[in-house]
């Protein structure tokens, strides 16, 4: 039977454990405080205790499977793990209940176990099977996850902004600012020009930035037509696939298959992450999401059946090599210079901006600078937060983000765009309750209230409960992961 890990992604049970997981981490985040204890219990949450043996269950569910997970992963997880147990605490303490008429009627609507629009026993039981989850625990987390949604609306239902509230939330999009602009990439191009000898020490310095890994692979794809003689993906084509499925878990290698499925000779490629050859050419015949997918692999796995696309590969890995790239390489120099103007850019804009934070820019530097440099001040009229007619969203952002009368510079997350700006004039607006956006922005300042809300219950959770977890359980834990 094909491997269920292929399934889970696109699954209920994903969702559940995922939300879970999720749900817990808005209120914990991170942070824990560590102490010692008893061997083999890793948490004390007031008096009830919790094992190694539960929270290394925990780590399973939700880590990737067959991979090495670092200590700093382990806590991070443990944050979630105590996350849980102190949504399952308030919980309890606010009597959240579920009802089993509730449970089933959400069971009998999710789409995955329907067939013709009408739930089906028999699908639902093929779906744990494939799982490998028996009902009473897949029903359980499935409770478990409702009732912290539950929890959720308790905290955050009822909230009734007030009309100030929805008019703060209105003007702070909606606003009208008069900007003035210099493009600081005119001031900048002098400043950009590199010398070979420049551009060969920097490549010397950053050389591993320049080493790629590069995975040589024998690649078929298994289609109707080469297993069946036939074009349609009928039931004996899914019977085959879980046949071919199997004898990889038996540990038959790539040869041994092609002959028993009397299969055509597999390809052979060598390729890097971005799906190109060493020449630097796209290898086509692999589509981008198989390659993802099988640098995603533990390497230990010498041969594999995956799911891509609607389509299956049986791939055997042959090598990982880092092969070290050169100057004489186009797209490697191309590269080089990239990260050199960016560096240069980013150094000239910080010096700006702590000018501009110690008070030593104002608006007459920048109307001198603009006069030194023989660059006109463009002024725009921007009409609102979405308004992106001429500067992206981002930039947009970051300017409605300060207060009027102030010099600031905005740039994109890549340094091309880059522009010195004073904050000329602000226009404040408001909405009327008959107005036909005011739902949506009541809808939006109802959220915002609720997310302030949760972080106040955040902070008051933390201090509810005595947490105490045992330095040496953890150890222990991290020892067996690594």
């Amino acid at each position: 039977m094909l491997s269920s890990i292929r399934k889970f992604s696109s699954s209920i049970y994903a969702k559940i454990l995922l939300g879970i997981v999720a749900i817990p981490f808005i209120f914990w985040g991170m942070g824990t405080s560590f102490s010692g204890g008893s061997k083999n219990i890793i948490l004390e949450i007031e008096n009830d205790k919790y094992s190694i043996q539960e929270f290394s269950e925990f780590i399973k569910r939700i880590a990737p499977e067959n991979q090495k997970i670092s200590s700093t992963q382990i806590e991070e997880i443990l944050s979630l793990f105590i996350s849980d147990k102190l949504i399952e605490k308030e919980v309890e303490n606010l009597g959240i209940k579920f009802s089993d008429n509730s449970l089933a009627k959400l069971i009998k609507n999710e789409k995955d176990f329907k067939r013709g629009n009408v739930f089906s026993r028999t699908e639902y039981e093929k779906f744990l099977l494939e799982n490998n989850i028996s009902a009473s625990i897949f029903e359980n987390n499935l409770l478990r996850l409702e009732k912290k949604k539950q929890l959720l609306s308790f905290i955050g239902g009822g909230i009734v902004p007030s009309k100030f509230l929805v008019n703060k939330s209105y003007n702070k999009i909606n606003q009208k600012r008069n900007v003035q602009l210099i493009d600081l990439n005119k001031i900048f191009n002098n400043e950009l020009n590199f010398s070979e000898s420049e551009i060969k020490s920097y490549f010397e310095i950053n050389k591993k930035k320049y080493e790629e890994i590069y995975k040589s692979i024998r690649l078929l794809e298994l289609t109707p037509k080469k297993l069946l003689g036939d074009e349609e993906f009928t039931d004996l084509y899914f019977k085959k696939i879980d046949e071919i499925d199997d004898r990889i878990t038996q540990g038959k290698n790539l040869n041994y298959i092609l002959e028993e499925f009397n299969l055509e000779k597999a390809n052979t490629f060598t390729v890097n992450e971005l799906g190109k050859n060493i020449n630097d050419n796209i290898v086509d015949e692999i589509p981008i999401n198989l390659i993802e997918n099988i640098f995603s692999l533990n390497t230990d796995d010498s041969i594999l059946l995956i799911e891509t696309d609607n389509k299956y590969f049986i791939v055997e890995h042959i090598e990982t090599k880092n092969i070290q790239k050169n100057l004489k390489n186009p797209i490697i120099k191309k590269s080089i210079l990239t990260n050199l103007k960016k560096d240069t850019i980013k150094k000239l804009i910080s010096e700006i901006i702590s000018k501009i934070n110690q008070n030593s820019f104002t608006k007459s530097d920048f109307d001198k600078l603009s006069k030194e440099k023989n660059l006109k001040v463009k002024k725009i009229n921007i009409e609102s937060q979405n308004d992106d007619k001429i500067l992206n969203k981002n930039l947009i952002n970051q300017i409605y983000s300060f207060s009027e009368k102030k010099v600031i510079v905005v740039h994109d997350v890549d340094f091309v765009e880059n522009f010195l700006i004073y904050i000329d004039e602000i226009e404040n607006v408001d909405i009327t309750e008959n107005s036909d956006d005011y739902k949506k922005y009541f809808a939006l300042t109802k959220v915002q209230i609720r997310n302030e809300l949760f972080d106040t219950y955040d902070n008051y959770i933390r201090s509810k409960y005595e947490i105490d977890v045992n330095y040496k359980a953890l150890d222990t834990v991290k020892n067996y992961f690594n």
